[in-house]
């Protein structure tokens, strides 16, 4: 098995095309087809199952998958250290919840990057869909929140996809709304008071639980519930329909704008429910290769926290 073969699975997979592969990867199609084949005789496994509608992965080779993108990532990382940064390009893939505060990390790591060569990404995604990406390595580093509410379940998604889950921040729930609603000016507001408009909760998918959801307190039952699946059309909903949304408080003001303000949620229970932890997950042991040190570094920045690893 060499590093080629795995980099060749990687883009296949990721094309879905052994003719789009190849001409991605410079080769002709019968040598990428011929290499596919040997290393599917030498790892004793079927990776790939030939269609008229393109390739698809078995089970076994998407198990496979999942390592190779690990060990490809770990050698590109070995190469980032070792070899001249300036003539490589460097990779990286982060997947959200929606957090303004990734954005802003994101953008403040881009700006040191921006005289390479490089391939990033930001994803804002379902929750799932985040968790998904950094177990397949489509991403090095997922952000997400923990609550008394949904810790054992997304803990044990995380364990069983062999991640984890590192501490950045706790804060309380804030009611996330538009600076002219009727309830902006309250110190604090109340569940009761927020009964009148519409809750505003980001579509998880038709077969998601309450526990996946990006808001807290979504066991509550609100009365009025609108499902969205971008921040644009939040945001718009916001305006339009007075609608508010249930969040961590934390918003950037530079990329959102100052139309928006988050007040401060008073619940009628044990206040424990209504904190929020925020983390970073990845590969258990996974080392981060210096661009995504970089990004978790711009986010402990954001909170005015010490780094969490050296250059």
């Amino acid at each position: 098995m060499t590093l080629q073969q795995i980099k060749y699975v990687i883009t296949v997979a990721e094309k879905g095309s052994m003719n789009k592969a190849a001409e991605e990867l410079f080769v002709a199609q019968p040598t990428l087809t011929a290499a596919i084949h040997e290393l599917e005789k030498e790892v004793g496994i079927t990776i790939f199952i030939r269609t008229s509608r393109g390739v698809f992965l078995t089970s076994e080779g998407q198990e496979f998958l999942n390592d190779a993108r690990q060990l490809y990532q770990e050698y590109e990382w070995i190469s980032d250290k070792y070899s001249d940064i300036s003539t490589m390009k460097q990779k990286f893939s982060v997947s959200s919840q929606h957090y303004s505060f990734v954005d802003k990390a994101f953008v403040e790591t881009v700006k040191q990057f921006g005289t390479q060569s490089f391939d990033f990404s930001i994803r804002e995604e379902e929750t799932s869909r985040v968790i998904e990406n950094v177990k397949e390595m489509r991403s090095q580093v997922g952000i997400i929140f923990l609550s008394d509410f949904n810790r054992k379940i997304l803990t044990k998604l995380l364990h069983d996809g062999g991640l984890e889950f590192n501490h950045i921040i706790d804060t309380s729930a804030y009611v996330y709304l538009w600076k002219k609603h009727p309830l902006a000016s309250n110190a604090f507001i109340t569940f009761d008071e927020l009964k009148n408009y519409p809750c505003l909760s980001f579509d998880q998918g038709p077969d998601a639980s309450a526990y996946l959801a990006e808001e807290i307190l979504t066991e509550l039952d609100y009365p009025r519930m609108i499902h969205a699946t971008d921040r644009a059309t939040m945001l718009n909903l916001m305006v339009g329909l007075n609608g508010y949304t249930l969040c961590s408080g934390i918003i950037c003001e530079e990329l959102n704008g100052s139309d928006y303000i988050a007040v401060p949620f008073q619940g009628d229970d044990n206040e424990s429910e209504s904190r929020m932890e925020l983390g970073y997950i990845q590969k258990k042991g996974y080392l981060q290769n210096r661009v995504g040190k970089t990004f978790l570094n711009e986010v402990m920045r954001y909170f005015h926290l010490p780094p969490i690893s050296s250059e």
